[in-house]
């Protein structure tokens, strides 16, 4: 893996340990899973025209596999992720799709030297809240969009407003004390649960154009992998790796009660509550003054010209 960051050593360590190995294994279940954000990524992809692609936060690369199906016989979409099985996941899918359009990189968004202006389209399926230092992040995926490149993201709204994700932990909290708290704006699942933070990180970094619009999809599995899931995901899969097998089956006994409300027949089916962040890279010399969108320009006294 390439320019992982010291900085962002806690989040290389998870996604290279057992957190990443974890999601390899559980591969269809997410992707069943998480198909409607794909779905809605994809169609996003689409309305952009895009045809030269970064997908960020790729994991395993349903999604970077998806939309590289859908561009046209000059179009690349490259796959970035922190994880190196993940990574290996990934390629190894494209390698048995026979897809060169699709091509995978291990690497730390924060610090990786990309080509400049090399993309004109930059997606992520929940891969964008994990960075210890959002605002470098998103200035250097800047750097890698060509003027005018749209930037297209799904993140999770907060913890309060998809109940289904807290589940685990908050059932399994007195038999886990160990259970990690989840840190408001730290990098993780809810990091960017606020829309005023997650708008002012991209206006620091360099977007433009910024909306975030609140959306809510159905989501599904296979009620048979329902034990897969909280058992190796999330803080409760990380922590029970360490617990005795008694404390284990009696986490998992109470973790299938908690979760019984979401079995419907075969499938586990929950409501899923995020973001589309969407936005635009600024088109050099296209406003007089480098200032907020919609603020007055303070050198020349008036609004700046939309680009776009």
């Amino acid at each position: 893996m390439d320019d992982t960051s010291p900085a962002n050593a806690e989040q290389a360590a998870l996604w290279n340990g057992h957190a990443g190995s974890a999601w390899v294994r559980t591969q269809a279940v997410l992707d069943a899973m998480f198909q409607p954000l794909e779905a809605r990524l994809s169609d996003a992809v689409r309305a952009v025209g895009a045809n030269r692609v970064l997908d960020v936060g790729c994991g395993t690369g349903r999604t970077t596999l998806a939309v590289a199906r859908q561009l046209s016989a000059t179009g690349q979409c490259l796959g970035v992720d922190i994880s190196a099985p993940m990574i290996e996941a990934a390629k190894a899918r494209a390698a048995r799709e026979v897809l060169p359009s699709a091509r995978f990189v291990c690497a730390d968004v924060q610090g990786h030297a990309f080509e400049p202006a090399a993309f004109d389209t930059v997606i992520s399926r929940l891969g964008v809240m994990f960075f210890d230092d959002p605002v470098r992040a998103f200035a250097n995926l800047r750097h890698a969009a060509t003027e005018g490149a749209a930037l297209r993201c799904i993140a999770w709204r907060g913890g309060a407003d998809n109940p289904f994700m807290t589940t685990a932990e908050r059932a399994a909290a007195p038999l886990l004390p160990g259970l990690p708290p989840r840190l408001p704006n730290a990098p993780g699942q809810f990091a960017f649960a606020d829309r005023a933070r997650v708008a002012g990180i991209l206006e620091a970094s360099g977007w433009g154009e910024v909306d975030i619009q609140p959306f809510e999809v159905e989501c599904a599995f296979p009620a048979t992998a329902l034990a897969d899931y909280f058992t190796r995901l999330g803080p409760v899969g990380l922590v029970l790796q360490e617990v005795d097998a008694a404390t284990r089956a009696q986490v998992v006994e109470t973790l299938h009660a908690a979760f019984a409300p979401y079995v419907q027949g075969d499938d586990v089916r929950f409501v899923a509550a995020c973001w589309m962040i969407a936005a635009r890279a600024p088109v050099r010399g296209a406003w007089p003054c480098l200032k907020l969108l919609n603020a007055h320009c303070a050198r020349c006294g008036s609004a700046p010209a939309r680009p776009w």
